[in-house]
């Protein structure tokens, strides 16, 4: 399961594959790889290294079988599809994507490297990222990856990603580049549509099943995690940093769930042509205002408590300039709900200072 992003030759296939590798033989032996380059032995290196802790994660469901009159008149568990996740505990926390367990009505089990199934337990699912924590019980410590810092990436950098491809071939392997970061996409799959900011692309590989695997370096750490592939291009694929689900997996180890501090406001990030549009004294914050669906400042929210208003521009957070470059919502993930902070607010071009405890989103 992968979800999809719309957007509005053999010759040189063959001599590229004669020129990356061949083969030595020995009569009393079988043949044996000989790696050309320094970059395809640390693929392979990372390949070994990593997939024992690559798990697929496999659906099952009981739906009702029709017959005459299309009456159901019992119920079957089928498979119903398949994903990937990767294992970041030794006691067995396995981190994927949410759309992949998405079904709560639905049965989840985990098949590791060796054929080895184990019944997944559903620990959280994220109320705003594409993320979910599983579990899975051994008698035997459980092999981890190792994680990196997402926030080192650059542009061109080779990466790696390994997944449960088409729900059938697990532990597939495709290696590409980071073609771009900070990207935002809106994503359907899994019966959820969502909205996906700062996300990893890359022309590695992602295809359905490959959601909830590990995008590696080629140290063999993760740097991101593997989530939607674009349905009209070619080689487009997406992937959650890692730095973004580490508080999470945190989070899961010591709550038990993953929460997120709530301020409780729509706003809009000022830019000089909103500025210049609605007549507004700042070209930066955010701007409290109401949407189609959403009151402007939520009721009983920390923001109502504290006396926010419609018009209000938060102009800092906690000493931290707003703007399109550092939006509210990238800045107020790295608090926690009961943390007190000290909001800068523009009110009738008069500035205030609110000291603000942030409640807890609700999903």
């Amino acid at each position: 399961m992968v979800l999809v992003v719309f957007l509005s030759s053999l010759f040189g296939f063959m001599a590229g594959l004669f020129a990356s590798f061949y083969f030595r033989f020995d009569q009393k032996t079988e043949p044996t790889y000989l790696p050309v380059i320094a970059q395809e032995q640390l693929v392979i290196d990372v390949f070994d290294n990593v997939s024992p802790a690559v798990v697929s994660i496999v659906i099952t469901k009981d739906l009702p079988v029709f017959e005459w009159f299309f009456e159901p008149i019992r119920t079957e568990r089928r498979e119903i599809g398949g994903g990937t996740g990767f294992i970041v505990s030794e006691d067995g926390l396995i981190l994927t994507n949410k759309h992949v367990i998405w079904d709560e009505q639905a049965d989840y089990a985990v098949i590791d490297n060796e054929g080895r199934k184990f019944d997944a337990q559903v620990l959280a699912r994220d109320p705003l990222q594409d993320l979910a924590v599983l579990r899975i019980k051994g008698e035997e410590p459980f092999p981890v990856v190792d994680l990196g810092n997402s926030d080192a990436l650059r542009i061109g950098q080779t990466v790696i990603a390994i997944g449960n491809v088409l729900a059938e071939f697990k532990n597939s392997v495709s290696v590409g580049v980071v073609s771009g970061l900070g990207r935002t996409i809106t994503a359907s799959g899994g019966g959820m549509v969502q909205v996906l900011e700062d996300v990893i692309q890359t022309d590695a590989a992602i295809n359905p099943g490959n959601s909830g695997g590990p995008l590696l370096n080629l140290k063999g750490e993760v740097i991101g995690i593997n989530t939607a592939m674009a349905i009209g291009g070619e080689n487009i694929g997406f992937a959650i940093p890692i730095n973004r689900a580490k508080k999470a997996i945190e989070q899961v180890k010591t709550l038990g769930r993953i929460v997120y501090p709530f301020l409780g406001v729509t706003y809009v990030v000022i830019d000089e042509r909103i500025q210049e549009e609605n007549n507004l004294p700042v070209d930066y914050g955010a701007w409290v205002v109401s949407g189609r669906r959403q009151r402007a400042v939520f009721p009983g929210s920390a923001a109502e408590k504290v006396g926010l208003r419609e018009n209000d521009i938060i102009l800092e957070f906690d000493n931290k300039k707003i703007t399109s470059a550092n939006p509210l919502n990238r800045i107020i993930v790295g608090y926690d709900p009961g943390d007190e902070v000290v909001l800068r607010v523009l009110r009738d071009k008069e500035e205030k200072t609110i000291k603000v405890v942030l409640g807890e989103y609700e999903d």
